[in-house]
């Protein structure tokens, strides 16, 4: 089978969503052709990816590290650095198939841009639709861009419905189910939780993510944007999306028809996964992963999540229910909590304490430009890092 060769930029190609995909590339060297290769800082694994795909740019997050990587990469490399470094690589003419593989906020701006120069979009940046889903979605719609999405569940649900599917009342279907592995915590006594270390938090049973991720994964705040997400994505009310925790991660997501079919995709937990399939998409291709054993699974389990446990759960579907500009300020408010419990000035338990401040005094707004998503994001920021100050 051979397919048209597509010139792919990857945003974030050190992140593990990146390094993922730069390894279903290298099995199809015919297909793809890697234009362009961004990082923040991470230099020296950026140089071993230009090295190795011989992109013609490749972008980092500021002007030092791309000093310092240009003294590590071939001149046929043009290194460019920050936000219009990114704008330009994500929207360039030559690039037809973007990876939009940044994590959080940061990667809302260039997958923004590439989404606008109307580019086949893998997105992996969830966070772009939590900020600005209707913002987001008209311009997917304007521009005609192609957007395929790389979260396991929401690839798996994108697998799961038709072809030609153009929301929920036209093809018949009664919800969406997001499975949760429930992450490290899932059965830890609540009594313990406070204590929790980022170590242990990022300690996740069955994917390999970054910091960040791992740690919405044992809150469960990942499971709450990925529902805000699924909102946009395929144009459902957050009540009509359920949660449902699956320990084994095997089942990636199901779709609930209104005669009673269910249907399920499953799969290894192997992100390589819903890459290839999106990379390759209508078609398929090899992924690299093996597979799946269900004889040797033997057991799938499912439960209810408690939001005891996952306090973030409620407050992530009281974002998604009230819109406006609360997801925004939700997604800030977390990523300041997080990296302030990655960084050791708060518990694990006070990630949530502190999004639920934010957002019990949250003045809500209606963001209809992009800078009104970005002005509710930067005094969502302040008012967590004041609520941390306090916690202190």
């Amino acid at each position: 089978m051979t397919f048209p060769q597509q010139n792919l930029t990857i945003l974030g190609s050190t992140g593990s969503i990146g390094v993922s995909t730069l390894n279903v590339v290298a099995r199809h060297p015919q297909q793809y052709q890697v234009f362009a290769l961004t990082a923040n800082q991470r230099v020296a694994e950026l140089a071993q990816q230009c090295q190795q795909f011989r992109p013609r740019y490749a972008v980092l997050g500021t002007e030092s590290a791309a000093q310092q990587l240009r003294s590590l990469v071939s001149s046929d490399v043009e290194v460019l650095w920050g936000e219009e470094g990114l704008a330009l690589v994500a929207a360039h003419k030559m690039a037809n198939t973007v990876m939009a593989a940044i994590v959080g906020a940061a990667g809302l701006i260039p997958t923004l841009a590439a989404v606008k120069a109307g580019k086949k979009v893998l997105l992996a940046n969830k966070e772009s639709l939590v900020m600005a889903g209707q913002l987001f979605m008209d311009v997917v719609h304007e521009s005609k861009a192609i957007l395929l999405p790389i979260d396991s569940e929401h690839n798996a649900i994108f697998q799961c419905l038709p072809v030609d599917y153009s929301g929920r009342e036209q093809a018949g279907v009664r919800r969406l189910l997001l499975s949760a592995s429930g992450g490290p915590f899932r059965t830890t006594p609540l009594s313990d939780l406070t204590a929790m270390t980022p170590n242990q938090a990022c300690a996740h049973p069955n994917w390999s993510m970054g910091r960040k991720i791992s740690v919405d994964s044992a809150t469960m705040m990942n499971k709450g944007l990925e529902l805000i997400e699924a909102s946009w994505l395929f144009t459902v009310d957050a009540k009509d999306i359920d949660i449902v925790i699956h320990p084994q991660s095997i089942i990636h997501s199901l779709v609930e028809y209104i005669d009673g079919s269910v249907l399920a995709q499953l799969g290894n937990p192997d992100m390589r996964t819903p890459i290839a399939h999106a990379l390759a998409w209508p078609q398929r291709i090899d992924s690299g992963v093996s597979s799946l054993d269900l004889i040797a699974i033997a057991n799938l389990n499912f439960e209810a999540p408690d939001e005891q446990r996952f306090p973030a759960l409620s407050l992530a579907r009281t974002a998604a229910v009230t819109r406006g500009d609360a997801p925004a300020a939700l997604n800030a408010a977390n990523e300041v909590a997080v990296e302030a419990f990655l960084n050791g000035a708060i518990g694990f338990t006070h990630i949530a304490d502190i999004v639920d401040r934010v957002m019990q005094s949250w003045p809500l707004g209606e963001p209809r430009e992009l800078g009104a998503v970005q002005e509710a994001d930067r005094r969502a920021r302040a008012m967590a890092t004041q609520a941390i100050s306090q916690q202190a």
